[in-house]
């Protein structure tokens, strides 16, 4: 699960990014907020991921 939920992130932070940079090309600054706010959702999955895994490995 957690290998699907990493993918799951690293996608919407590429869709954040894509989305931030067609905000700056386009003068839009909601679209450059809304990829900007998908990028920190993105990065929010993966702390939780790697919290889970260390919490994982300190029950092993």
């Amino acid at each position: 699960m957690s290998a699907e939920k990493r993918i799951e992130a690293t996608a919407k932070n590429i869709e954040g990014k894509i989305q931030e940079v067609v905000g700056e090309l386009t003068g839009n600054p909601q679209d450059k907020v809304e990829g900007q706010t998908k990028q920190a959702e993105a990065q929010g999955i993966h702390v939780v991921e790697n919290i889970k895994d260390e919490i994982k490995k300190a029950l092993s």
